[in-house]
């Protein structure tokens, strides 16, 4: 694809993002996309055949990203404890964005019976994201920087709670101490006292 499709792609997906973080998966339809992106139904579909594939393509840009800013990270061998402050500011700061929030979209594409089940682009997210806190876990424990802890628990404790918290910001006013909270345990879990 061109750098001038890319980019038009690349804005079908942000325009696509905020009208399923605003309205769910349910009630976005590709009409909305055109009038949110200012393309006519022909100049959509000829990057896009449906909603389902515009969302599938951001839910996987998600855990792609993380995990190869993660691994570059660990490469250049920056100290995990920064790696892992940089995770976890995005991961507090994105919890109290309820506004920004796909949660409910992510629920409602996948309870559909009809939709994913051969390719479950959540499923793989969430074994992405498992693989990257893995990796960074052990590269601290590695370091000596963080403690010996189970990784998988960790991340369990983190991305349920992290889900929890954006899927209930949609149903109610989140305090802001919950991420803080939330954040403060997970530091305690992995960083070393001094």
């Amino acid at each position: 694809m061109s750098q001038k499709g890319d980019k038009t792609r690349q804005g079908i997906r942000e325009k696509a993002y905020r009208l399923f973080a605003e309205k769910g998966f349910k009630e976005v339809t590709m009409k909305d996309i055109c009038e949110a992106t200012g393309l006519s139904r022909g100049g959509l579909y000829r990057h896009y055949e449906s909603t389902e594939q515009i969302f599938l393509e951001i839910v996987n840009g998600f855990s792609n990203r993380q995990k190869s800013d993660v691994f570059v990270k660990m490469e250049q061998h920056i100290p995990a404890a920064d790696i892992l402050e940089e995770l976890l500011a995005k991961y507090e700061s994105e919890m109290m964005d309820c506004e920004n929030s796909i949660s409910l979209a992510i629920y409602e594409f996948y309870s559909n019976p009809t939709i994913g089940k051969e390719d479950n682009s959540v499923k793989k997210q969430y074994e992405i994201s498992k693989e990257v806190w893995a990796a960074l876990i052990n590269y601290g424990i590695g370091t000596n920087e963080f403690q010996c802890v189970d990784p998988e628990a960790v991340f369990h404790v983190l991305v349920f709670a992290y889900q929890g918290v954006r899927m209930y910001s949609r149903l109610m006013k989140i305090d802001s101490e919950i991420p803080v909270q939330i954040v403060g345990e997970i530091k305690s879990l992995l960083l070393k006292k001094d």
